[in-house]
């Protein structure tokens, strides 16, 4: 019998199976043959715990996202924060391990935290879990606030409502390292999902406790983004505001920094305030993405269309994706509603924070390798050092732990990744939506009160630093084929030698799997030609980057968290034409070549 076959049979017969995943099979196997290929997607694999945690569909299946699962990655945790422990008896250390949960509104997910805590205390771990849903950042900061060992946070960030997942972070509030993550892993595929799971506390003695964070922990977290503000004169009082949590847990820390710092006009949309993880309105809750905005831009244009007076005009339109660390912006331009991209909003708040943030001493801003590379000639121009990490925002949390162990973490003031995440404090590990709304809403006042635009000041700045323009396409590939698509690309990409991409030489290829950077000599890339080899100094991960002459570029990067493969584009001229046609004729030519790949 097939493996994935085999899989199935043994949880159709598993008495410890939740009755109604026990349901959801046997329809399955009502359906004879033609569920095959659900089957196998199923149970062709375990879920996958990998640097970002543990996300997937929802269902029935080791490859899915149940109790089952995620008690199986808890107790591999617990194992792995029990041998820790262990470790430190040996030094005299007899701190009991703990661990802070948070979860957002998504389907089941305050049953698989209940679940994690259950495991937990039943593995002698004291857990800290939020009353009600909470956003990312603040777990991060929960884990620091307690000093736990280590935090988890259910979520499947931006993903459709079929999904859900685990986010494991370490006592420093950071989602877990490489080498821990592979750790924790290997213990997690170590166990059987329903025979090596502690859940049954009738026998233990040193149970865990259970604590739930009360709203001083809440009201700290709060106050520790507000400390993040910028001393300039703005005028926030008079600022109208759209906002939509996409029914998810900003609603109340987001409302509840803003009316913080003074802003009494903010305008929900009704239909997205509330939890809701089927996400009706939204099916794709992600703040990037068109299709998300619809009815915020709805609601802004409402209320612009009917003001009786400027002064009533919604100024800026916010939405934070369903756990609150993603931040999408739009304003009015040209009598449009216009969203800016992350790497927009990420130049506007960097120049914003440089130009009139107190800098400390050697200041330090993190950006990621697949974000805009005009940060880099910001950073020149105000005197910052910028460090470039891997994709992921652990990473830029990994760099400021880096800081803090040197007692230097008053240095860093900005770390960013194009899709929507900032953070401006060390204050927790993590991008954090609340923090950026805060800041977004003070530099749109700042703007406005000397009577310009975002737009019109990003367009200063483009015509400072050159016309940085930037895209990303993505191809969906679901299942097991669709890996194997994937792979069949980025093979392609790394074997087959171009010469230039949109009329432009290739200068530099860099590889981020094999952690080298070449750089290229003459008219091709032919490995004969390559005239220098330097390695990337970042652990491996499976990206490929092209620099091109004249500084545009693209990264290549096949998700870690969706079933998609996703191309980073970015253009850079002198002028606003040449840029998007670049950027225009990139784009035409890597979706023919990957059309022709997976053809």
């Amino acid at each position: 019998m097939i493996k994935y076959m085999q899989n199935f049979e043994r949880w159709l017969k598993e008495p410890k199976l939740g009755e109604k995943l026990k349901l959801e099979l046997l329809e399955l196997k009502s359906q004879g043959e033609t569920a095959f290929p659900e089957i196998e997607d199923r149970f062709y694999r375990d879920l996958e715990f990998g640097t970002g945690g543990l996300r997937g569909i929802l269902g029935a299946g080791t490859n899915r996202m149940n109790i089952h699962t995620v008690a199986k990655t808890v107790q591999g945790l617990a194992n792995y924060v029990t041998d820790n422990y262990e470790e430190r008896l040996k030094k005299g250390n007899n701190k009991k391990p703990s661990i802070a949960i948070s979860y957002d509104s998504r389907i089941n997910s305050e049953l698989f935290a209940k679940t994690a805590a259950k495991v937990l205390m039943v593995n002698s771990i004291d857990v800290y879990l939020y009353k009600e849903l909470m956003p990312t950042p603040a777990l991060s900061f929960a884990t620091r606030y307690y000093h736990c060992d280590g935090g988890i946070m259910i979520t499947a960030s931006h993903n459709p409502s079929k999904y859900n997942g685990v986010k494991v972070y370490n006592k420093d509030g950071c989602q877990e390292t490489l080498e821990a993550a592979k750790i924790i892993m290997e213990k997690i595929e170590s166990l059987d999902p329903f025979n090596d799971i502690k859940i049954d506390s009738s026998t233990v003695l040193n149970h865990g406790k259970l604590t739930y964070i009360p709203e001083e922990a809440i009201s700290a977290y709060i106050d520790a983004v507000h400390k993040e503000l910028i001393p300039v004169d703005c005028e926030l009082d008079k600022l109208n505001v759209v906002y939509t949590p996409l029914n998810g847990t900003g609603n109340k820390p987001v409302r509840r920094i803003l009316k913080k710092i003074g802003i009494k006009s903010i305008n929900v949309v009704k239909e997205q305030e509330n939890p809701d993880g089927y996400f009706t309105t939204c099916p794709y809750p992600n703040p990037e993405k068109e299709e998300a905005l619809t009815l915020a831009k709805a609601l802004f244009r409402e209320l612009y269309d009917h003001a009786e007076s400027d002064s009533e005009r919604p100024d800026v339109l916010l939405a934070t994706d369903p756990d609150s660390d993603r931040i999408g912006v739009a304003c009015l331009y040209n009598d449009e509603i216009k969203t800016l991209t992350g790497n927009e909003v990420g130049i506007l708040l960097f120049d914003f924070i440089c130009n009139h943030r107190k800098l400390p001493e050697h200041p330090v801003a993190v950006r990621t390798i697949v974000s805009t590379k005009m940060i880099d000639s910001i950073a020149k121009n105000y005197g910052v050092e910028i460090i470039t990490t891997l994709t992921g925002f652990k990473f830029i949390g990994e760099q400021i732990g880096y800081l803090e162990e040197k007692g230097e973490s008053e240095r860093y003031i900005f770390g960013f990744e194009e899709s929507v995440g900032y953070l401006t404090g060390a204050y927790v590990r993590d991008k954090d939506a609340v923090n950026a709304a805060m800041l977004i809403c003070q530099m749109v006042g700042f703007y406005k009160k000397q009577g310009i635009t975002m737009f019109e000041k990003l367009e200063d700045l483009y015509k400072q630093y050159g016309y940085w323009k930037n895209d990303l396409i993505e191809f969906a590939f679901e299942g097991a084929k669709g890996m194997q698509i994937m792979s069949g690309i980025m093979n392609h990409f790394r074997t087959k030698y171009y010469q230039d991409f949109a009329g432009k030489k290739i200068t530099e290829i860099v590889d981020y799997k094999k952690k080298t950077r070449r750089i290229i000599k003459g008219n091709s890339c032919n490995c004969s030609m390559v005239s220098g080899t330097r390695p990337t100094n970042l652990p491996s991960s499976d990206v490929l980057e092209f620099i091109l002459e004249g500084g545009s570029c693209f990264a290549l990067r096949p998700s870690g968290t969706e079933p998609k493969f996703k191309i980073y584009i970015g253009s850079k001229a002198n002028n606003r034409k040449e840029s998007a046609e670049i950027l225009e004729q990139l784009s035409e030519e890597l979706a023919i070549i990957i059309k022709d790949i997976t053809k």
